[in-house]
């Protein structure tokens, strides 16, 4: 097994890849008004909302407990509609030498596809793989979702 990984998950979103983006982008503090069992916090520590270098911090639930994280957005790229964070402190970091997140949003026909993908050192090779993670990002995508049709 190798200790460098990468995992990718796409999800369909019925409430526009824009609304998605900007959210994420400008708006995260409200994320947990929309997904309260999955963020309970998304407070900022630096810098300006939706500008690159500025540092987040994050309260959520992951396998049932609190975690925390801090990130820094390391890149935005509005014409693919993308945030990355990279991850330099809190839980994960017990578990992971790095640990980058990032999103974006393809929109074919009248669908908007998100596109969720981890890029990961593990410290060891008993650590496993960041699939439970990656399946607390499907659900938020879907509870932003659900809160924004119900919304509309």
């Amino acid at each position: 097994m190798g200790l460098k990984g990468k995992l990718t998950a796409q999800i369909e979103i019925r409430a526009g890849g824009d609304v998605f983006h900007e959210l994420f982008r400008y708006t995260p503090h409200q994320i947990p008004n929309m997904s309260p069992t999955t963020i309970q916090r998304c407070d900022l520590h630096q810098g300006e909302w939706g500008t690159v270098g500025s540092i987040i911090f994050w309260n959520y639930t992951h396998e049932g407990k609190q975690k925390v994280a801090k990130e820094v957005i390391e890149a935005i790229d509005e014409e693919k509609r993308s945030v990355t964070f990279k991850i330099v402190e809190g839980d994960l970091m017990e578990l992971y030498k790095t640990f980058t997140a990032s999103f974006h949003v393809e929109t074919n026909g009248d669908v908007d596809l998100v596109t969720w993908t981890f890029a990961y050192e593990k410290l060891n090779d008993d650590i496993e793989d960041p699939l439970s993670l990656l399946g607390v990002c499907i659900k938020l995508t879907k509870d932003i979702e659900s809160h924004h049709l119900k919304a509309a």
